[in-house]
């Protein structure tokens, strides 16, 4: 008998499945919400709540694309808008990245008006590639060699098969998607509160940038060399260690930091929902990303409680509550407090390479792999573009769950009796009521753990 397969996606409705086996017919039954939970899980290729994206294509196949959902109607969007962040992000734009010559030219296909505004209905946008050279792993040892820490021997021991051109799913290519869907994001963030999204070069090896000011840089400063620092000595030196290691068939990692600007207090949410937890899991699911860090990360374990402590005072010019200094990095029990987020990525070095190394074939050979094709010799100027765009998909969908949760019915509650306004681009009430110094208060508070 042949296997069959039962789903219904109704959950009152129970799913049966019967396969045959050695003439043993057998059956399973469980809930439909079960197997959709199921389902989901094994998939991986969807990202957010509200404002949901989902990425398909390979490296070396037809395109690359994404499927956004959850996109707010009546926005005007054009290509052209969405085109600047590929830009950014495609590949060929500098000695230091990869030489595979892509346009990365985007392609609407579905979610808008005839003039460009959008329905409220899933976005579908398509990039084609064009300059795929599949003969440069297939025509080699690669075919059956796994490159050392790349993703070829795990793909093919979760999936039993791989996409061998071009790392398939693994390559930076998925990216794409990411980064077009972001600059939906992006435009709907500056939109609703002013919302500015910045991502620069921190650090190539051991070579750290000097004299950045996260409140004023601009994207202009991050884009002004190829390094994609705004430090312009900083990134000279960078560049001088990039072109060091590309010479020599090496490559060399560092870190990206990112910093969203005029972001309201109140995103996030308790517990699991935390907005750097989220921000976390975004920026390390991009290809390549190996730590992260919130506000001053694992340089505040140094300090002592006093020292990390970020005080509050009331802002002279606005009224609002604000910090003095920013080591939480925007955010304080998981949710935004109105200043700056700042966040670090760290970036491995990539993994394939031009200079021989140990490793296996996929029947269990040791062999000696030289790695062929096209890779960035250092993947920090293009992940740029690709971390601003997951901290925009991350805050986006905050800001809709904010909305959907918090404000869905008016705050009736009188002026005097709400918490004074904070952040950056409020308008509070805060000042003290009579002349001469600030009370002091003495507070006891028990907190367990």
């Amino acid at each position: 008998m042949a296997s069959r397969l039962f789903l219904s996606i109704a959950p009152s409705i129970t799913v049966s499945l019967a396969f045959s086996s050695n003439n043993i017919l057998r059956t399973k039954s469980f809930s439909s919400s079960r197997s959709s939970s199921l389902l989901r899980m094994g998939t991986g290729n969807s990202f957010g709540r509200v404002f949901r994206i989902s990425t398909w294509g390979e490296s070396h196949g037809g395109g690359v694309g994404v499927n956004l959902d959850g996109c707010p109607p009546r926005i005007h969007l054009t290509r052209e808008e969405i085109q600047i962040d590929l830009d950014r992000r495609r590949p060929g734009q500098s000695r230091i990245t990869t030489p595979r010559n892509e346009a990365d030219s985007v392609e609407i296909i579905s979610g808008l008006t005839p003039d460009g505004i959008t329905l409220g209905t899933p976005i579908a946008m398509l990039v084609r590639n064009k300059d795929q050279r599949s003969t440069d792993y297939l025509d080699n040892d690669m075919k059956v060699a796994y490159r050392p820490s790349h993703a070829d021997a795990t793909y093919d021991a979760k999936y039993g098969v791989r996409a061998i051109a071009g790392g398939g799913r693994s390559s930076a290519r998925e990216t794409i998607g990411r980064v077009a869907a972001g600059a939906v994001a992006r435009k709907i963030l500056k939109a609703y509160n002013d919302i500015e999204i910045l991502a620069y070069v921190t650090k190539v090896g051991d070579i750290a940038a000097q004299n950045i000011d996260v409140d004023t840089f601009t994207r202009e400063d991050v884009d002004s060399n190829m390094v994609r620092c705004p430090d312009a000595a900083s990134a000279e030196t960078m560049l001088k260690r990039i072109d060091e290691i590309r010479k020599t068939g090496n490559s060399i990692g560092g870190v990206v930091t990112c910093v969203a600007r005029n972001v309201p207090a109140g995103l996030g949410a308790p517990v699991f929902d935390k907005l750097e937890a989220d921000l976390a899991k975004a920026c390390m699911s991009i290809p390549a990303a190996k730590g992260f860090e919130s506000g001053d990360g694992f340089a505040g374990t140094l300090l002592t409680g006093k020292e990390h402590n970020d005080e509050f005072y009331i802002d002279p010019e606005t009224g609002a509550t604000r910090t003095r200094t920013n080591r939480s990095g925007g955010i304080q029990g998981g949710i935004s407090n109105g200043e700056n987020i700042v966040i670090h990525v760290a970036f491995k070095s990539t993994s394939t390479i031009g200079q021989a190394q140990g490793t296996v074939t996929r029947d269990g050979q040791e062999v000696e792999l030289r790695g062929k094709g096209r890779h960035d010799p250092c993947v920090l100027p293009r992940a740029v573009p690709m971390v601003e765009a997951m901290v925009a998909l991350t805050l986006v969908d905050h800001v809709m769950m904010q909305k959907a949760q918090c404000e869905l019915f008016p705050d009736t509650t009188e002026e005097a009796s709400k918490p004074n306004p904070m952040g950056t681009t409020v308008q509070g009430r805060g000042g003290q009521k009579e002349e001469g110094a600030a009370t002091t208060i003495t507070q006891t508070v028990s907190e367990g753990i």
